[in-house]
């Protein structure tokens, strides 16, 4: 007898105004296996992706359409240490501690996933304790070009764009730092406490184990950081 291989084959998609809705609403299907959480921290990181890039580009723009002379980066965000100026010295360290940052986050949410209650909670205080450093460090730059005469209106280097620029781009990002640093006190406060392990739901856990809290901030502040290398490249590189 002669083998016969049966082909499946899959149903034709609907056409007109019924296609139209199946495509619209196939968020239940490709949502199923994803938290609502962990989808809205996605959604939130998509509309921060357009911001963001949208002022770079604004940024760009600006930049390359005026007259004026741009001042340079290696002069403006110099500190004078030993009697000479070394240029974009606290940018390095800036960036430094906020990619290190990454790493314990990354460690944290290993952690987490072992459901270790002590190394998860240690390693968001140390991830938050990065991340405020580098929100200080932030604050002191600011203060410095304040006092040497940079306003959002002009500055005594050329281009009246760069302040506006500067503490707008810089400012919109250090808020994100600033409110991730809350989240990571909350979270791994909850950490330590052991509200993960119990059997009832509160705000940030569903209790049983469940640590994706932990997994969500390691989410935003992995884009945080990602954001700073491209505010890096432009501002103090380009």
């Amino acid at each position: 007898m002669a083998d016969v291989t049966l082909k499946k084959t899959s149903p034709e998609p609907p056409e007109g105004l019924a296609g139209f809705v199946a495509d619209w609403s196939s968020d239940q299907r490709a949502f199923k296996q994803v938290s609502w959480g962990k989808a809205m921290m996605w959604i939130l990181l998509l509309s921060d992706t357009f911001i963001f890039g949208i002022f770079l580009v604004a940024y760009m723009v600006a930049r390359s359409s005026t007259p004026e002379t741009w001042p340079n980066a290696s002069e403006v965000f110099a500190l004078h240490i030993g009697g000479a100026d070394i240029p974009l010295i606290l940018i390095a360290i800036m960036t430094f501690v906020l990619i290190s940052s990454s790493g314990t986050m990354a460690m944290a949410v290993n952690s987490a996933y072992r459901r270790a209650r002590g190394p998860t909670a240690l390693l968001m205080l140390a991830t938050a304790l990065l991340g405020a450093c580098f929100v200080g460090m932030q604050a002191f730059e600011w203060s410095k070009l304040i006092a040497e005469g940079v306003r959002p209106w002009g500055n005594p280097w050329g281009a009246e764009q760069f302040g506006a620029s500067f503490f707008m781009i810089t400012g919109f990002h250090g808020t994100h730092v600033t409110i991730g640093v809350i989240f990571l006190l909350l979270v791994a406060h909850r950490v330590w406490r052991g509200d993960f392990d119990l059997d009832r739901r509160s705000w940030l856990s569903r209790g049983n184990g469940d640590y994706e809290s932990v997994e969500i901030m390691g989410l935003y502040w992995h884009f945080v950081d990602l954001v700073w290398v491209f505010i890096f490249a432009f501002f103090y590189l380009w």
